[in-house]
């Protein structure tokens, strides 16, 4: 089985943080053997192991026990992974979870969650309470103190006007750091707990999203907002069923059915006009998914990994394939082959 990983922007975001709070940068690429040239390229993955090994000499060298448990809590998701942009995207928090569960291992691959989701609401006597499900959770508990931080600071800064987390189960020990606890999370924390997880409002699921975007693909194509509005103004079948796919094109829910009942037809009827046009569905989504691809790519902003989910795809080798297919080249070799150009035509 291929050995969990996590992603260079998740990497250098926390190496970003360890230098700002005092860590020699050079001691801490030698102590942990994540170098620049690892972290440069978004494409690449960097070894779990080895970020468990960059956490903890960071937090040596910041001689702070409770740098990951700030990390968590100072760190901006949508400044370093398409994840937090697509979460800010969704119209409630349940939806924003549920992106998060299909998004998630592209900034962390953790092991043991034998394919389901790594977050889940579980009910327990009339509570509602938000649990992790990895396994091990104790071999590097600063990943529960980061996640937890995280969820828990990002909702008090960004929606203030509800409240989302009640108390809190860990299951490693009380650590000495405990009073950074106290003062990030502000919630009854009990440790050594049978589980990791958070009590949360029970309304909270449903909170409505307010988007800063329209929509995800808005913020990482420069182009996407100006194809949207020339699918709206479509008077085709083929213009309307495209500005519906869209929005809705990053969460892999594009059936055929789902459409048609958003234009208020049948699915038999939608296959109709579209065959009238010349079109079948299958065939419009595809070539749809190829240019909202080469947008994402061509404007460097996303990895490979990120485009392929954007657009649809669960994994990333099946949209390798597909972008071979649509372009004769691989969806690296258009992101390396873009860079050169830029460099040459740098000042």
């Amino acid at each position: 089985m291929p050995k969990p990983t996590v992603s260079a922007g998740y990497a250098t975001a926390f190496m970003e943080f360890a230098v700002s709070k005092g860590a020699d940068e050079a001691r801490l690429v030698e102590l942990s053997g994540v170098r620049s040239a690892d972290l440069f390229d978004q494409d690449n993955r960097i070894p779990f192991s080895r970020y468990v090994v960059l956490v903890r000499a960071a937090k040596s060298l910041c001689n702070d026990p409770a740098l990951a448990l700030e990390f968590g809590a100072a760190s901006d998701f949508r400044k370093f992974s398409v994840v937090g942009l697509i979460a800010h995207a969704s119209a409630t928090m349940m939806e924003a979870l549920v992106q998060l569960n299909r998004y998630g291992r592209l900034v962390v691959e953790v092991e043991g969650l034998g394919g389901g989701p790594r977050f889940q609401h579980v009910q327990n006597d009339g509570e509602l309470w938000l649990e992790d499900r990895r396994i091990n959770p104790n071999e590097f508990p600063e990943l529960t103190e980061s996640t937890w931080s995280r969820f828990i600071c990002h909702a008090r800064r960004n929606f203030s006007h509800a409240t989302f987390a009640l108390a809190a189960r860990v299951t490693h020990a009380e650590p000495a750091h405990r009073a950074a606890y106290d003062r990030l999370w502000k919630i009854p924390i009990t440790f050594g707990s049978d589980r990791n997880a958070l009590r949360i409002e029970p309304n909270w699921p449903s909170l409505k999203i307010e988007p800063e975007s329209r929509y995800v693909f808005g913020i990482l194509s420069e182009h996407a907002e100006t194809l949207l509005k020339k699918l709206e103004s479509s008077t085709t079948t083929r213009g309307r069923v495209e500005s519906l796919l869209m929005p809705i094109l990053h969460t892999g829910d594009v059936s055929m059915e789902k459409i048609a009942n958003k234009m208020g037809m049948s699915r038999q009827t939608l296959y109709r006009r579209l065959k009238a046009e010349g079109v079948s569905f299958e065939s419009l989504l595809d070539e749809l998914r190829r240019t909202m691809a080469l947008h994402y790519l061509s404007g460097k902003r996303v990895s490979v990994n990120e485009a392929a989910y954007l657009v649809g795809f669960s994994d990333a080798t099946a949209f390798s394939r597909a972008f071979k297919r649509w372009t004769g080249s691989s969806p690296r070799a258009l992101r390396a082959s873009t860079f050169e150009t830029d460099q040459m035509g740098s000042p």
